[in-house]
């Protein structure tokens, strides 16, 4: 990893910065003053400065020979995805906003606790390390596939729309790729070199989504230690993309409004107006002319972000490119996997053309992830095609035991534009061998909540290669989440399994979070922040 690049005159806050990084096993390499920060930049050059540059640049905003302030500016000129946090006494706090406005990662008040502030500088690593894994995607797959004219329809109008900053409303089946299609927008519109921030607003719980949209001043509510930048501040000179906008709570509809409609916003707390220079584009998977009739859309908003509007076709209105994107799948899988790719043979094209794809085309790269892994030989037959395709149904008991049922989405990281309707290559999630060499007791109560099953379940000792019962537990619930109509199965499920492995982790250590993240193979602050997002303080 490349290092965290601290810049401060006072040697005292440089020591106990170096210190603590590096037993967080984080480089570090320091500096005096912003001369020799834009002298070290100019050595190693723009070209090589993705390889050899900092990872995250922490600079005070007083020093003798230059200002922080002054250093961000030309730090954002030349490497604006640079995360920058500045260092700055309290009596300096309107210096912080002038830092934000210069598109500063966070700011770090002075004193500071030692501890938040590495915790600060790993946000910022962890949000360093998604942009250049995105950056690396997007420049080595293709943007978009799709040969059908439904799709051809789609790409003239990214062509129209792409030099406008007029919003855009996408609408479309859920795993449709409207995500992508932002992103093209934003990639080849004027504001292609600032930044693409994207927010799902059915994702996050309504009490927090109005500071996430607008950022928070200090001390605004109950552990605001800090003031916080909210998305439209982060999307400052970019594109702001709101997805599953029509689950958006009908009071923050009105603040998103007023920004759209003056290009203002105040921050929770706050009483002086921000400016926001940031084309929004929405997306939606919903009928928001039904829910305005149902009272939970403002009409006034509706018509506001329906300026444009650009539906995308689902994958059974454009089966003709079910072929040329499960070859597609199945190379990138492959290379994922680091494993020979597998070719498909007509006969199972033939059975995947046939299939629906409820789940569009996120669902057939799930699908072609799934026949990586599971499809015994390199060629594919129509027999390996998992139980949804060749027409099983879970719930009558039918699916084999060992399969993976590919419509619930793996985990993902951040989305990138590599196919029409891909998200980011899904992750199996797989329990350390400690954990499956050991019978477990899991409440039938948290997995398999109308199963009839006892009120725990003894879960057998397994290998690595046979199925456990909480695999088929889980099966059984996402079919029965996924059956229900639901569109939030992989967030819900997330984070009923998460709460449980590290509730049973800090009852394996008696409570000790340090040794539970040890055991679980985390870090002590994702612990931390886990506990506190799931809310098992």
């Amino acid at each position: 990893m490349k290092p965290i690049w601290i810049v401060d005159d006072d040697q005292s806050i440089r020591f106990v910065l170096e210190k603590a990084l590096l037993r967080e096993e984080l480089p570090t390499r320091s500096f005096t003053n912003p001369r020799e920060v834009l002298a070290a930049l100019d050595e190693i050059g723009d070209e090589d400065v993705d390889n050899q540059g900092p990872q995250v640049l922490v600079s005070d905003i007083r020093m003798p020979g230059g200002s922080g302030l002054d250093l961000l500016a030309k730090v954002k000129e030349r490497h604006p995805g640079l995360p920058v946090i500045i260092m700055t006494a309290f009596s300096d706090l309107d210096s912080a906003v002038s830092a934000f406005q210069g598109g500063a990662f966070e700011y770090l008040p002075k004193p500071f606790d030692l501890p938040k502030a590495v915790e600060l500088i790993r946000r910022a690593v962890e949000e360093s390390q998604r942009e250049e894994v995105a950056e690396e995607r997007m420049a080595a797959t293709p943007e978009m596939l799709g040969q059908a004219p439904a799709m051809q329809d789609v790409f003239r109008a990214i062509g129209r729309l792409s030099q406008s900053n007029v919003t855009v409303m996408i609408t479309g089946e859920s795993g449709s790729g409207k995500e992508l299609v932002a992103r093209a927008l934003h990639k080849h519109s004027p504001r292609a070199n600032g930044p693409f921030v994207a927010i799902n607003t059915a994702a996050i719980p309504k009490d927090l989504l109005e500071s996430e949209l607008f950022g928070h001043e200090r001390g605004a509510f109950t552990g605001a230690q800090t003031m916080r930048r909210g998305r439209f501040e982060q999307a400052e000179g970019g594109t702001l993309f709101l997805d599953e906008i029509g689950d958006m709570p009908f009071d923050l509809q009105t603040r998103l409004l007023r920004v759209l409609s003056d290009g203002h916003f105040y921050r929770v707390g706050g009483h002086n107006a921000v400016k926001a220079n940031v084309r929004v584009i929405a997306a939606t998977h919903q009928d928001l002319e039904q829910r305005v009739k149902d009272g939970v859309f403002r009409e006034d908003l509706f018509h506001r972000l329906n300026v444009i509007r650009l539906r995308l076709p689902a994958l059974r209105e454009r089966k003709e490119d079910v072929p040329m994107l499960t070859r597609h799948f199945l190379q990138q899988s492959a290379k994922q996997l680091g494993v020979e790719p597998k070719r498909i043979a007509d006969t199972a094209l033939a059975q995947l053309g046939a299939f629906n794809f409820p789940g569009n085309v996120r669902q057939l790269e799930n699908i072609c992830h799934w026949l990586t892994v599971m499809a015994p030989a390199q060629v594919i037959e129509a027999k390996d095609l998992p139980p949804e395709v060749l027409g099983m149904q879970g719930a009558s008991g039918a699916i084999n035991s060992t399969s993976f049922h590919p419509a619930v989405p793996a985990l993902e990281t951040e989305p990138v534009i590599d196919a029409v309707a891909t998200l980011a290559p899904p992750v199996s999630t797989v329990l350390p061998a400690s954990v499956l060499a050991q019978p477990i007791a899991i409440p039938a109560s948290d997995m398999l909540s109308d199963v009839g099953r006892a009120e725990t379940a003894a879960v057998p000792a397994v290998g690595l290669g046979r199925p456990a019962a909480w695999e088929q537990g889980l099966e059984l619930e996402a079919l029965e989440l996924l059956a229900s109509g639901r569109h939030d199965v992989w967030d819900e499920l997330t984070r009923r399994f998460e709460s449980k492995l590290i509730l049973t982790a800090l009852a394996n250590t008696r409570g000790r979070r340090i040794e539970a993240a040890q055991k679980l193979g985390i870090g002590r602050n994702t612990i931390t922040r886990k506990i506190q997002e799931l809310g098992l303080e």
